[in-house]
């Protein structure tokens, strides 16, 4: 049996039926996002808005000067309905890893980033970043720096990052 195509009134119906469903998914997600509720709500729109999901990206180590420490800077990308936090990072060149928050052009060590729903959270010079300390070795460049993230809802992300120059700068 060969199938026949639809008439006009077929595509019609068809058309607004599938316009009809696009606005009420469109009428729900303003809905949502709009919504000031707290994630302990009864009406569960927060678990609605689905869980973080997270995409690391410009991930990269600069040479360091000294063997003592280096930093690194990568990119988290939420596009997910639930906000996340960096809660701690361990490489395979350091002892030990810092997460650095810059106030006023002070660095200060921090217990976790927020990395919100639908949002960014930016590791870069002058600002957020790691600090690689007790170093195995000083990273040199073309080397590979394999750092492990630890995220609160989303576990665990390894992250391949490049050793680029000392005065290396991503392009925006």
């Amino acid at each position: 049996m060969t199938p026949r195509p639809l008439g006009a009134a077929a595509r019609r119906s068809l058309t607004a039926t599938a316009l009809g469903a696009a606005c009420v998914l469109a009428l729900g997600a303003c809905s949502s996002s709009s919504s000031s509720s707290s994630s302990g709500d009864k009406d569960g729109s927060a678990e609605a808005a689905g869980p973080p999901q997270l995409k690391v990206s410009g991930a990269y180590v600069p040479q360091p000067p000294t063997d003592k420490m280096a930093g690194g800077f990568l990119t988290v990308r939420n596009s997910g309905g639930k906000a996340d936090k960096l809660t701690s990072v361990s490489s395979d060149v350091a002892g030990e890893v810092e997460m650095h928050e810059t106030v006023k052009q002070q660095m200060q060590q921090v217990e976790s980033l927020p990395v919100p729903a639908h949002g960014t959270l930016k590791l870069a010079r002058g600002g957020n970043h790691l600090m690689l300390m007790d170093l195995k070795h000083k990273p040199v460049k073309g080397q590979t720096v394999t750092f492990v993230l630890h995220f609160a809802e989303s576990g665990s992300v390894t992250v391949k990052a490049p050793v680029e120059a000392t005065n290396y700068t991503p392009e925006k």
